[in-house]
């Protein structure tokens, strides 16, 4: 059978050793061509390849539900449920995600793009049968990175406590989230994959004794209960913590070995109650570039198979914002101790890990805990240092909590930097960063504020450091910035609340926050095409508002449009339309972001097209809602 032919996961029932293995190899070609020519996630998904066979061996999946931690690992299910056909689509626009997706396909049981969540989900579902009286399996499948969330072991410690409630577990232990995996629960874990398996124990035993002179077959009787205590005492090496949560423990399994790993879950699914699966894989399993760069190639671009390499751009892209903010914290860091940096598993992603090549002790990596991440550095501004928490705007989602009660409350000098703010293309919903302005500006003594392009990044930077009064957050967007000359050293800070003039006119007022300014600068050049001259404010700061500067400007000109690359609800152009209230201004105000909807994976600019974000159709926009022109706008 070709993988071609593959549209419902049963179909593997009844299929060989070797047939898997072949099915196995072509999920690996697929999976690389695919990558290789669309980009995305490579590593993880590359390592479950035999794990998802051997399981769904053992399953019905017209009963039974499996739930994928994360998501970015379940490629090789997409395959075998029925998206081969659609799968060079891989992440476009209108095509298959990246991500599980409940809407996509009904073998998605459950939709994912944070982590640690699959355990709670699948107790759900658990619980859920049980009290209709069903009989179905469910099985949730969790990498080791994502066991350090706290969610999953609250999860855990609930299951356990649920003797009569079958659930099995799969722990896919390959030691990396994205990097490498830090804390206890990752070191001890590797210390069981380094352990024997416990089955060498229990198979041995019975052997050895029978050795024994006049005495080995006289010990059969008592032979049950020591094989017993031998494999409690193995497991107390190996399992123990898990089996003294109230999960019986098997493993560890190798996760390439299609027929141990179906012999291993047939076992399981006999044993009532929680079950644990342990696992081990190798991330990047079948692609030796990727196994020997297991961070590099957890997701990659577009890339040459045969070399690894990225495929080159046609011209040199300007410094990602990841980048300068990475370069000039570094640059801080080194004339100030106390500056420490804080991620949640995501140092590439937010350029801390030259924080850590070049200052180490000022650099911390919690794994994937965002929740404590806040908190650890709401402990660390009591004691003076000046923590700079990095996380993208869409994890930062998962602390909310901890911001409002460990920092805000508190009013403590904690520096939030939200990469990947906005609409951050292919990996979709579940990544966009849309919802920080608004969920950050409800919350007293926070300050709110956006750079127009790097050069104003860095000089941000240095402000969030400076600002003592309390927390501070700085959003800024995933990719290239603009190219603008940047300065090694000597930034001067921004005072808190100031925004900036950038273009004067008479006819309306364009109020840019962050990645929209250039925008804004943009369309009003378009607008003075059509004799409309605008003036255009920087307003870097969605709180506290420059209300100094922007009542003045909206009173005297009478027409004031907002853009921001956010949601519209609660977002700055929330924040300027109560700002002219209170001021009892009744100013027309046209809002322009992104409205109360969810962002689907596309490229951004396909996105902002779609979302009418592009400097023209912002012009046009403006022509319509306040001059009655329903002109084309077209770009020169």
């Amino acid at each position: 059978m070709h993988l071609s032919e593959i549209t419902h996961p049963n179909q593997l029932h009844g299929l060989s050793i070797r047939q898997l293995q072949q099915i196995a190899r072509q999920i690996r070609d697929k999976h690389l061509q695919t990558v290789a020519a669309t980009g995305g996630h490579l590593g993880p998904g590359l390592g479950v390849v035999e794990l998802t066979l051997g399981l769904y061996q053992t399953l019905d999946l017209d009963r039974d539900k499996v739930i994928w931690d994360v998501g970015h690992q379940a490629y090789p299910h997409k395959l075998i449920t029925g998206r081969y056909n659609d799968f060079h689509t891989l992440r476009q626009k209108d095509g298959v995600a990246g991500y599980l997706k409940r809407c996509e396909n009904k073998f998605d049981h459950f939709g994912a793009g944070h982590a640690s969540t699959s355990i709670s989900a699948a107790l759900g579902m658990a619980l859920a049968r049980d009290a209709r009286g069903e009989k179905f399996k469910v099985a949730a499948i969790i990498g080791d990175g994502a066991l350090t969330g706290g969610m999953a072991l609250e999860a855990i410690n609930h299951a356990g406590h649920l003797p009569k409630t079958n659930l099995l577990v799969v722990l896919n232990d390959n030691e990396m989230s994205i990097s490498p995996n830090v804390g206890a629960i990752p070191r001890y874990l590797n210390k069981m994959r380094l352990s024997g398996p416990v089955q060498f124990f229990t198979d041995n035993i019975e052997e050895q004794f029978k050795q024994i002179p006049f005495v080995g077959e006289s010990l059969s009787p008592e032979l049950k209960r020591i094989k017993e205590g031998m494999k409690r005492l193995a497991v107390s090496k190996v399992g123990a913590v898990f089996e003294e949560l109230g999960f019986t423990y098997i493993g560890p399994v190798d996760g390439h070995n299609i027929e141990e790993l179906i012999n291993t879950f047939h076992q399981a699914h006999q044993i009532g109650g929680p079950v644990l699966v342990h696992v081990a894989t190798v991330k990047g399993k079948g692609y030796e570039i990727a196994e020997k760069d297991q961070v590099g190639y957890h997701a990659q671009s577009p890339f040459n198979l045969s070399t690894g390499k990225a495929i080159p751009s046609n011209k040199p892209k300007p410094p990602s914002y990841s980048k300068v903010f990475a370069h000039t914290l570094v640059k801080l860091a080194e004339q100030n101790p106390k500056i420490i940096g804080i991620t949640a598993a995501m140092a590439t992603g937010t350029g801390l890990d030259k924080l850590q090549a070049k200052l180490p002790n000022q650099y911390i990596d919690v794994g994937i805990a965002e929740q404590h991440a806040v908190t650890l550095a709401a402990g660390l501004a009591c004691e003076g240092m000046r923590p700079v928490v990095a996380i993208y705007s869409t994890f930062l989602q998962r602390a909310y909590d901890q911001i409002i009660h460990d920092v805000c409350i508190q009013n403590l000098p904690v520096f939030f930097c939200l990469d990947r703010a906005g609409i951050v293309g292919a990996d979709g919903p579940t990544h966009q960063g849309m919802y920080d302005i608004a969920y950050l500006r409800c919350i007293p003594n926070m300050v709110l504020m956006a750079p127009k392009d790097e050069a104003e990044l860095q000089r941000m930077v240095v402000t969030g450091i400076n600002h003592t009064r309390g927390p501070i957050a700085m959003r800024f967007p995933r990719g290239s910035s603009y190219g603008v000359p940047l300065m090694e050293e000597g930034w001067e800070p921004i005072e808190i609340g100031k925004g900036e003039i950038l273009r004067h006119g008479d006819d309306v007022l364009l109020l840019g926050y962050g990645t929209m300014v250039h925008p804004a600068l943009q369309t009003a050049e378009i607008l003075s095409e059509h004799g409309i001259e605008a003036t255009v404010v920087n307003a870097r700061f969605a709180k506290p508002l420059d209300t100094e500067l922007i009542l003045p400007l909206a009173e005297k000109i009478g027409r004031v449009v907002t853009l921001e690359e956010g949601c519209l609800p609660s977002g700055f152009g929330s924040a300027v339309a109560e700002a002219l209230l209170d001021a009892d201004m009744l100013v027309p105000v046209k809002r322009i972001g992104v409205p109360d909807i969810l962002v689907d994976h596309a490229q951004p600019n396909e996105s902002k097209a779609e979302l009418r974000l592009s400097s023209s159709q912002i012009a046009e926009r403006v022509l319509q809602a306040f001059f009655n022109q329903q002109k084309s706008v077209v770009v020169h």
